[in-house]
Parts: structure tokens; C-alpha cells; sequence
């Protein structure tokens, strides 16, 4: 799911205003935080693959 500037603002407590912010007056901080939140996005989307992948695994898994 794709996190809004909003979202992102609502879950560091602070107003989408200090994001905008960040963003123009202090963009390396901007930068490390969105990473952040792109690491997370990722690291969510590798675990659902890793349980897919066990599931098909499992589905046509051979047994003897």
C-alpha cells in the first residue's frame, strides 16, 4: 500500500506542513525518512512473496 504524504506525516507525528518542510529546508533528512519508509514497503512485499512461494510449495509438494 502506498503511503501519502498525510499517512506518512500521521504515523512520525507531525503535520503534513513539517514534511513539506523537511522536504524543501532539509532534504537529507527528508530523503533518510522516505527511505525508511520505502525499506519497510519492501522488506512487507518480500515477506508476502516468502509465504506465497512456501504455500506453492507446499500446494504441489510431492508426496511419497
Amino acid at each position: 500500500m502506498k503511503l501519502t504524504q498525510q499517512d506518512i506525516a500521521r504515523i512520525l507525528n507531525i503535520t503534513p506542513m513539517t514534511l513539506r518542510n523537511w522536504k524543501k529546508d532539509k532534504p537529507r533528512l527528508y530523503e533518510i525518512v522516505m527511505k525508511g519508509f520505502a525499506f519497510e514497503e519492501a522488506v512487507k512485499k518480500a515477506q508476502q512473496n516468502a509465504d506465497e512461494l512456501k504455500e506453492l510449495e507446499e500446494k504441489f509438494k510431492i508426496k511419497k
